[in-house]
């Protein structure tokens, strides 16, 4: 039987769990900064490269972590918030002048910790738990029933975080992403392009591709791209890509 991993704590005394659990970590990229950096394509390089580990920005002693699985941002914890808040957090943190820090992790760790949250869980561990079993001697990492890894931060209680089977892709908030909360409609020729008789229809499938044509299904059901993005798990930045063809071309427009 393989003997866990013995893992190191990266930021021990952080408020967050989040950033209490995470490991330490190899750095994949180091003193990222908007001087230089634009994020949103960072966080696109993630995307495109399947990464997986976690951020960390700080500054003036607010510090703000996002963990990467599959190269987007699934698990996030600042000071004051979890999730997509957090992920908005390290992004104002990062704008304001706070360098960023990349550390990768193993994707089977990556998903262990994608399920820790503002709170620990009574959880009776199951044959396939995946996930973070925590108590007075330390925290456990499990995937699939068996315990990966071991990390020396304690609680006073036991409890767990169990994981997702497929971590959900955090969305940025409408302060920081207006265009993915807004509510469009199909011009006339958006509906067209859905009408398989039309020959706009056969132009449209040609140039965009089954992509921008689930995107405007879902416009039509009358959903949001953020709505769309957490049905279909796609990526936030390339549905900006999308919308932005998609607007250009006079095939959606913005409700008024």
């Amino acid at each position: 039987m393989t003997q866990p991993i013995e893992l190191s704590p990266r930021f021990p005394d952080a408020a967050p769990f989040l950033g209490r659990f995470l490991p330490r970590a190899k750095a994949a990229f180091w003193g990222l900064s908007a001087s230089f950096c634009d994020l949103h394509a960072f966080l696109r390089h993630l995307f495109d490269t399947q990464w997986y580990g976690y951020l960390h920005a700080t500054l003036d002693g607010q510090d703000a972590f996002v963990l990467i699985f599959e190269g987007r941002a699934v698990a996030a914890a600042s000071g004051q918030n979890t999730a997509d808040a957090a992920l908005a957090d390290l992004l104002n943190l990062f704008l304001a002048g706070a360098p960023l820090g990349a550390y990768v992790l193993e994707r089977d760790i990556a998903h262990a910790l994608s399920g820790v949250g503002s709170r620990a869980w009574k959880f009776n561990l199951t044959e396939d738990f995946t996930g973070l079993h925590v108590d007075a001697t330390g925290a456990s990492f499990y995937v699939s029933g068996a315990v990966l890894a071991r990390l020396p931060v304690r609680l006073p209680y036991e409890g767990a975080f169990p994981a997702p089977l497929r971590p959900n892709t955090l969305i940025l908030p409408k302060s920081l992403a207006g265009w993915a909360h807004q509510n469009y409609v199909l011009t006339l020729r958006g509906k067209d392009s859905l009408n398989p008789i039309t020959t706009i229809h056969q132009q449209f499938r040609q140039q965009f591709g089954h992509g921008a044509t689930a995107v405007l299904r879902a416009i039509a059901e009358g959903l949001t791209p953020a709505e769309y993005s957490l049905r279909s798990d796609a990526a936030l930045h390339e549905l900006e890509a999308v919308m932005s063809e998609l607007v250009k071309g006079g095939f959606v427009r913005a409700r008024s």
